[in-house]
């Protein structure tokens, strides 16, 4: 799997908002027509969306932008402004999206996946839109809202139903390259798997199962060393491990001691690995230098490969019958917001929340009919009330968005 790469950045740029617009029908042989101006398109969404057929995050190693169409601003005679298109980002099965520090946002597992990295910002309102009994000829209108837009951290964990796990040079490449059509580099000495290798096994039956070959694991993996940690990760989500242990290693460490070594790190890495069903076979059974008593096989001369293919088979079709696959892609939304306050060391007094913000915003505050409706929108919102409550008093500062306010009993 050339150029597989299993961690990556991120950064997502969600569309802006169109601008409404401020206009008035003008018709013959009417005196005063009406305030008509259309609204803003909405910008569009990003989109990271599981995909089979994406096989690691190359794509985004050296080109980590991803962004959607801005919304079109509206016009005269109620014309709303277009949507912005959405921009969708296929990702491998098994991404996990998380913040910059590490908090988990998203785990795409199956195929077809959705979730919204980045929300479009809405368009603003026309000036038709705040035509009421007490506002006539409404001479304002809303800008667009800022679309989202942050760095993201994507993580992949293949999804394989077998985890080929062993020390380095214990022969995994030879064998996956024997049972499937995967191609790695093969060599006499140890690290020539630096990237997990991939092998899809069919048999003659219709049957297929993901086989993955993990880079060799070293003592101390578990923490890190060996880049350990970087390897074990795509064990995680293995339905069976199949453990190879070889009977002519270089070093002298016998079978029993590999295998001891192995599920001991396994364990120290995640103890419920330890709970998967697993295979444990010798490898290189046609130049074994060391006894064994369990399996055996030989991927160069085929000896023992179809037993140990079968087994495997076995194991594997129970765990898939123990955990059925969804019938049904997931889409992740983020949970809707409203607005809290906080106050800062300075005394002053900060209203969080999209909503408030967003008012705040999209409004040309040096209108004086705009600044009268923001603050309408704001009471509505239960603002003051909520500022009340926290405790501002007469004079306050007031911080909601980029703009600070007196706040005023």
């Amino acid at each position: 799997m050339a150029g597989f790469v299993d961690e990556s950045g991120l950064h997502v740029k969600a569309g802006d908002g169109g601008a409404g617009a401020v206009s008035f029908r003008r018709e013959a042989h009417v005196a005063k027509g009406g305030p008509d101006g259309g609204d803003g398109g909405r910008g569009g969404d990003v989109w990271l969306v599981a995909d089979r057929n994406v096989p690691s995050l190359l794509g985004f190693q050296d080109h980590p932008f991803r962004r959607a169409d801005n919304g079109g601003h509206g016009t005269s005679k109620r014309a709303h402004g277009r949507s912005g298109s959405d921009t969708v980002v296929a990702v491998p099965v098994g991404t996990i999206v998380t913040e910059r520090d590490g908090n988990v946002l998203a785990d795409l597992v199956n195929e077809g996946d959705r979730w919204l990295a980045a929300e479009g910002g809405r368009g603003g309102h026309g000036n038709a839109r705040f035509l009421s009994n007490k506002r006539r000829a409404p001479a304002f209108a809303e800008q667009g809202e800022i679309g989202q837009e942050r760095w993201l951290r994507l993580e992949l964990k293949l999804m394989a139903d077998v985890a080929i796990v062993g020390f380095p040079n214990a022969g995994k490449s030879t064998l996956i390259s024997t049972i499937s059509a995967a191609k790695p580099k093969i060599a006499d000495y140890p690290f020539t798997t630096l990237v997990p290798n991939l092998g899809v096994v069919r048999l003659d039956d219709g049957f297929e199962m993901v086989v993955a070959d993990i880079p060799g694991l070293i003592e101390g993996a578990s923490e890190g060393k060996g880049l350990g940690h970087q390897f074990l990760r795509h064990v995680e989500r293995a339905r069976v491990m199949l453990v190879l242990v070889d009977l002519a290693a270089v070093d002298g460490r016998s079978p029993a001691e590999q295998e001891r070594v192995l599920l001991d790190e396994l364990g120290r890495y995640r103890p419920e690995l330890l709970e998967r069903p697993r295979l444990v076979v010798g490898s290189k059974g046609d130049v074994a230098t060391e006894e064994w008593d369990g399996p055996r096989l030989s991927a160069v001369t085929g000896d023992g490969v179809r037993e140990m293919v079968g087994r495997l088979t076995q194991l594997v079709g129970e765990a898939r019958a123990s955990i059925p696959a969804p019938d049904t892609f997931v889409v992740h939304r983020p949970v809707g917001e409203s607005f809290r306050v906080e106050r800062e060391d300075s005394g002053a007094f900060v209203v969080v929340g999209r909503q408030a913000e967003r008012a705040v915003a999209v409004n040309d505050l040096t209108n004086i009919e705009a600044l009268r409706f923001v603050h309408e929108r704001l009471k509505r919102l239960g603002v003051d009330r909520a500022l009340a409550r926290a405790g501002a008093r007469q004079g306050d500062k007031v911080r909601i968005g980029d703009v600070i306010f007196d706040y005023e009993e």
